[in-house]
């Protein structure tokens, strides 16, 4: 596949993604860590104006000078931007001003694209294709969250769902052998990695084994019904503290009604389908759930160094693993450089990828990560023993 034809490939996907909304269902931001469908839009296009053309093609001209401004997500080196809780109430532009600005973006990146490109300018158009993978991904748990606080359910789309399927797998652990391993990915591999997969280097690991298949919604209503929101003895002090304060007592999007457990889904609210692997659970229950079965979570070398073991991808899962830079990891000049190396602290890591996860941006060096409290991904549970 051609440079352009991959352009085009992953720009059609966000639009395809999008195409089931409604003009209001692009607007609202219920909470400050949710994005608002319309800014997902602007800000994947922003990132090829900015980095990309604005830099690397001659005579382009800026679609709106207070773009830069309006759909700057975090990058401190390129100036000022809107607040991020404040996404939510840019209705100007209007939707159909930012496809505008999405078409505008798009005639001037083929452009580029039929040109000789430098390696560099083609490694960076390759990180935004995957930035937007990556905002693919957000886009649509982002729209789950806040379709989910309306009180009428509301269908994305008819029979779909992000989190209705079983794995068939035994359920049996893996057992790995003591000793040295190497993690992480090589420069010289082909093929795109972000930055903070590098650089490969040694770890030793204990004796251990981990679990084939993840942990179901069977096994965690156990949980559930064994009170174990309300009981202390497995949680972290500070996961206690956040269940305690925001009184949570079962996971994110499960509603028990004339007494049946659902699920909100995509699709609509629907019974739980019992086998499917658990979705939408924080750290601290993931951590709480393990300590109960008398287990624990992998830790990030231990999954990578397994995860050619057992089948991987329909859930973010969890490891007891804080986000922090590989050996050899160098933050990179520049706007690029904010990409990851400044958020390596106070989160976890998660490993796989999920339902949500845009194809062909998946692989087993892949390290997510976010706060322990935050459960509206779609992220899963994988114990050891």
């Amino acid at each position: 596949m051609t440079l352009k034809s991959y352009y085009q490939e992953v720009r059609k996907h966000t639009r395809e993604l999008c195409s089931p909304l409604n003009t209001e269902d692009y607007i609202p931001q219920p909470e400050e860590f949710v994005s608002p469908p319309k800014w997902h839009l602007a800000h994947t296009t922003w990132f090829f104006e900015e980095f990309v053309l604005k830099e690397h093609l001659e005579n382009y001209k800026v679609y709106h000078m207070d773009y830069s401004f309006l759909f700057n997500s975090y990058y401190n080196h390129v100036g000022d931007r809107t607040v991020r809780e404040n996404r939510g109430v840019i209705t100007r532009p209007t939707v159909e001003e930012v496809y505008r600005y999405r078409s505008h973006v798009d005639e001037y990146m083929s452009v580029l694209l039929n040109n000789q490109l430098s390696a560099e300018l083609e490694s960076l158009i390759i990180l935004g294709l995957n930035h937007e993978q990556q905002h693919q991904e957000l886009l649509i748990t982002d729209l789950k969250y806040t379709f989910s606080l309306n009180p009428l359910f509301p269908v994305y789309k008819k029979g779909f769902s992000l989190v209705n399927s079983h794995d068939d797998e035994t359920g049996d652990f893996v057992d790995m052998e003591a000793g040295n391993y190497e993690i992480g990915v090589k420069y010289a591999t082909e093929g795109f990695y972000y930055d903070n997969e590098h650089d490969r280097h040694k770890v030793y690991l204990n004796k251990y084994s981990i679990a084939e298949t993840l942990v179901t919604n069977e096994e965690f209503l156990e949980f559930v019904e064994d009170n174990q929101y309300e009981k202390f003895n497995h949680w972290h002090d500070e996961g206690f503290a956040w269940i305690s304060s925001n009184e949570i007592k079962k996971p994110f999007y499960w509603h028990k009604i004339d007494g049946k457990w659902h699920e909100y889904t995509l699709g609509g609210l629907q019974e739980i389908n019992y086998k499917s692997p658990l979705a939408h659970i924080s750290f601290y229950e993931a951590s709480a759930y393990a300590s109960w079965k008398g287990m624990r979570l992998p830790t990030e070398a231990e999954w990578e160094v397994a995860s050619d073991q057992f089948e991987w991808g329909q859930r973010w899962e969890w490891t007891q693993s804080a986000y922090l830079p590989y050996p050899g990891f160098k933050i990179a000049e520049g706007a690029i450089g904010e990409y990851n190396g400044k958020f390596m602290v106070n989160q976890k890591v998660l490993r796989g990828a999920s339902g949500a996860t845009s194809p062909g941006h998946s692989r087993p060096t892949y390290r997510n990560f976010f706060h322990p409290h935050h459960r509206w991904q779609l992220t899963g549970i994988r114990l050891v023993k």
